[in-house]
């Protein structure tokens, strides 16, 4: 009895209980029924009456499973969506930094053309110390008057902030320890005579070699004044 399905149970009960009925009818003097609806229900009492519960078994397995398969399906599609979404993402990221990079390398192109520009201009005037008429001395004010005519405008500041730290802007500047001399303290003095003969005493030939250094070796005045608050010397 333990094998006999449910549904099945009550159909082979409702058509006993049909035969049954007809057999009650023949009694009564109704008609019996036909072999052909006998063999009917009796074969609908063979197709339902037998269903294995293993074999029910087995069809819950299989739908578990199929539900299975489509949720992994489904995550597999999710997670396909999300990587080509990331690698979407990543590559406009690229492109942007790829952009900004090319963006600062012609803003550091165009600083690097216009300290070159600047260099060429005061070079044009290094070495020419006819321009300033020789004093026998000069006040300060007509030393940084001076260094006005000869360092480019976005230059100045930087250049007068290492002056004031290196002679106070004294063009007669000496340091006791190393012998460091003039506006610029270049070591030795002796090294402005490249510009010219005068260095001792002229304060335009000690400007001019003064920016001729910073531009040769920090590319600028400001560019040596960056290293000289760094290191407290240039």
């Amino acid at each position: 009895m333990s094998r006999i399905s449910v549904r099945g149970f009550a159909v082979a009960s409702a058509t006993a209980v049909t035969t049954v009925g007809a057999v009650v009818g023949v009694a009564s003097g109704d008609t019996l029924p036909s072999n052909d609806n006998l063999e009917t229900s009796a074969a609908d009492m063979t197709l339902l009456a037998d269903i294995p519960m293993g074999e029910q078994a087995q069809v819950q397995v299989s739908s578990l499973a199929q539900q299975a398969d489509a949720q992994a399906a489904a995550a597999d599609d999710t997670a396909r969506k999300s990587a080509e979404e990331a690698a979407r993402a990543q590559a406009a990221k690229a492109a942007l930094d790829k952009k900004e990079a090319a963006d600062d390398k012609v803003a550091a192109d165009r600083a690097a053309a216009q300290a070159r520009a600047s260099r060429d201009a005061a070079s044009d005037t290094i070495g020419d110390t006819t321009s300033f008429t020789q004093q026998a001395s000069y006040t300060v004010a007509e030393v940084k008057a001076i260094a006005r005519q000869i360092i480019p405008a976005d230059q100045f500041q930087c250049f007068s902030n290492i002056v004031d730290h290196e002679s106070t802007w004294n063009y007669r500047a000496q340091n006791p320890s190393s012998g460091a001399y003039g506006l610029v303290q270049a070591y030795p003095g002796s090294k402005m005579s490249s510009v010219g003969d005068d260095w001792r005493t002229n304060p335009a030939t000690q400007i001019k070699w003064g920016l001729k250094y910073m531009n040769e070796r920090y590319d600028s005045p400001c560019g040596a004044w960056e290293f000289w608050q760094a290191n407290k010397s240039y």
